[in-house]
Order: C-alpha cells, then structure tokens, then sequence
C-alpha cells in the first residue's frame, strides 16, 4: 500500500446520536470499499450549544457546519459528515462535497401519544417544531394549534411529548429510521401533500477541494440519483436566496432519466403559499441539467415569494 493510501482520514463530525451514526455509515462505507483508516474526530458545533431558542434566531442552519467547516481548513480534519439539509447552499471556498451516500426516505413523520394523525389532534392542542418550514405548513393544515418551540435531539424531543410538554411533533422519517426509533412514528407525511425540507435524507461528505486523496477515496461513496436530486432541489434553494426564516419546502426525484420536482414557499403564519412543480426527461449529464432546472424554477417564482423571503 502506498503513503498515500495508508494515509489516515480524520473525519469530523457533530457529537448528537444521529451524527455518530452517519459518521460510522460513512467509515463503514468506506471500510467496504477496501479503505479502514478512518478516525472519527467528535466536534461541537454552535447548533448543539444553542437550546433556548430557534436556529432562525440565532444564525440559521450554518450552525451546524460552521465549525467542521472550519476544521477541515484549519486541516484539524480531512472529511466532514453532514446532514445536507442543514448544509447551507453556497460552501465556503476551498471547501467541495466529495459524496452524497444514497439518500433516505426524504418524508416527514408524525409523532403523537394522543391522535394517530395531524388532522386528528384535539383542537387547541400543543405542537412542537424548531422549524419555520413545518411551523408554516403546520399553521396552514391546523390554525387552531398552539405552536410552541421545540428544540434538543430526537431523544430529548421524544422525551417532552411522553412527559405532556407536547400533544404532537413532527420528525424526519429518516433520522428516526438511521436511529431504530421507527416505531415511534405515529403516520407518515404523503410527500404528495407535505412536501419535505430541501435536501432531507441525504448525507454528504465535505472534503477540501485540494485534497485529491480524500476526494479519491470518498466519491467511490456517492450516489448519482441522490446527486441529481440534490443538485435540483439546492438549486431551486440558491435561485430564491431566501434565508433561514423563509418557509421552503421540496422534493426532486430521479427514475428511468425523468427528474420530477414540487416545491413552495409558504408565508411564516401559514396563511398563503405558492408552489411549483415539473416533470422532465434529464439529456446526458443529468447532474448539470437538473441544477439548471432547479435554478429556472427558483428564479421564476422569486418574484411571486419576495414578501417571504426577506424577513
């Protein structure tokens, strides 16, 4: 074995349950592919130490990247391991995503000890959500709840609904299925009706751009239909520059070279929204066409959302 390969990969990543077990889904990975020298570096990040209030108010998702990010530059690590939908759109230079393993099921899950359904919660009853997307979403399909801030891991969260703080939550079917917690799902979001956070279910590794062994050994990780997705839905997030307390849900997929997309922006209270959606066949390099998509897509409903997206 070459210098190069016998090189060992640190690789950062946040210190929550989900993010070690993403973390150990890439060193398996890469194990599998013949390359075992991975070290886990466990970093905290801005997003872990804020409890008390949401992430919109304090800097939104890139407080969750931030500092791996600046890790990676630093050269304290060599990947880092990301929920990408809390990887904002425009990466720091000097920074690439080398992979995107096979994305999760993208939806949402409801989560209640008192209804089996959303619909089916007791008027006036209390649900939590740190998120503006399904905070709006949730005004808009129940206006008579009482919405209150829900921040903390999945276990914390699942904590406060058993102990009454809450009647009702909603989760990432993904994150609950990564951590063998499925069985706290109460029912399942149709995608049809409640379109997901932008880029959810995907994990991504972040290499530096220079570092050509990293990138070498990592991209023999990533998935072209998850890319492809990604690339049109992240696309779709750049064109409407919206920030951390915009509304935007979406979801891309990619099957038999067609790319299909629905996307909205929702006002913060629930009380309007505009959606978008298409269905194309993709021509030969679907990655590049698909984020031109996403793009045209963003730009053209812009114009109709400005209202929602400089809060």
């Amino acid at each position: 074995m070459s210098q190069s390969n016998s090189r060992t990969l640190r690789l950062g990543t946040r210190g929550s349950k989900l993010a070690l077990v993403q973390a150990e889904m890439v060193r398996a990975g890469l194990a599998a592919k013949g390359f075992s020298g991975v070290e886990i570096v466990v970093l905290k990040t801005s997003g872990d130490r804020i409890q008390d209030r949401s992430l919109a108010d304090s800097g939104g998702k890139g407080l969750f990247t931030k500092e791996l990010e600046e890790a990676l530059l630093d050269e304290r690590i060599d990947l880092a391991v990301h929920s990408m939908k809390d990887v904002p759109v425009a990466i720091p230079a000097g920074l690439a995503i080398s992979a995107l393993l096979p994305r999760e099921d993208p939806r949402d899950a409801f989560i209640s000890n008192k209804a089996k359904t959303l619909g089916e919660l007791p008027k006036g009853a209390v649900f939590g959500t740190s998120s503006v997307r399904r905070h709006a979403q949730v005004a808009r399909a129940r206006p008579d709840l009482q919405i209150n801030l829900l921040r903390g891991n999945v276990d914390t969260r699942l904590a406060k609904l058993d102990a009454g703080e809450y009647d009702g939550m909603l989760l990432a079917v993904a994150g609950l299925k990564r951590l063998g917690r499925s069985d706290r799902i109460t029912s399942y979001l149709d995608t049809k009706e409640w379109l997901p956070a932008l880029a959810q279910g995907a994990v991504g590794i972040e290499i530096r751009e220079t570092d050509t062994h990293a990138r070498e050994i990592t991209s023999q990780l990533n998935d072209l239909t998850t890319e492809v997705v990604l690339n049109c839905e992240r696309a779709f997030q750049f064109a409407l520059d919206g920030s951390c307390r915009t509304s935007i849900g979406g979801l891309a997929t990619y099957e038999n070279n067609v790319l299909r997309f629905s996307g909205e922006v929702l006002a913060p209270d629930g009380s309007d929204f505009v959606e978008t959606s298409l269905e194309q066949n993709l021509g030969p390099d679907p990655r590049n066409h698909a984020e031109q998509l996403g793009r045209t897509l963003g730009e053209a409903l812009k114009p109709r959302v400005k209202q929602w997206l400089a809060l």
